[in-house]
């Protein structure tokens, strides 16, 4: 079983995760972490509450390096509207 431990996050995320209760990384989270930090394209399909976002996004801000700057770096492309107001929610 892989915990959010074991997959070297920045203390300041380890921290938000720990803030949120998270303990083990969703059968999609554990399973889509290593192949995004590959930097391979993942399709992954789970049902609804399974982590999906989280599965994406740990991976993208794993790698973030906080730069004063305006220009994007990071787009997210969702086709809803809901899953937009979801993903700043997770974000």
């Amino acid at each position: 079983m892989v915990t959010f431990e074991q997959l070297n996050l920045p203390i300041s995320l380890q921290k938000a995760i720990d803030d949120l209760g998270f303990t083990t990384p969703t059968p999609i989270q554990s399973k889509a972490f290593p192949i995004v930090m590959s930097g391979r394209d993942v399709m992954g399909i789970a049902q609804t509450g399974t982590g999906k976002t989280f599965a994406y996004l740990l991976p993208i801000l794993k790698q973030w390096r906080f730069v004063h700057t305006d220009i994007p770096r990071v787009l997210i492309l969702v086709p809803t509207r809901e899953l937009v107001v979801q993903v700043h929610e997770e974000i």
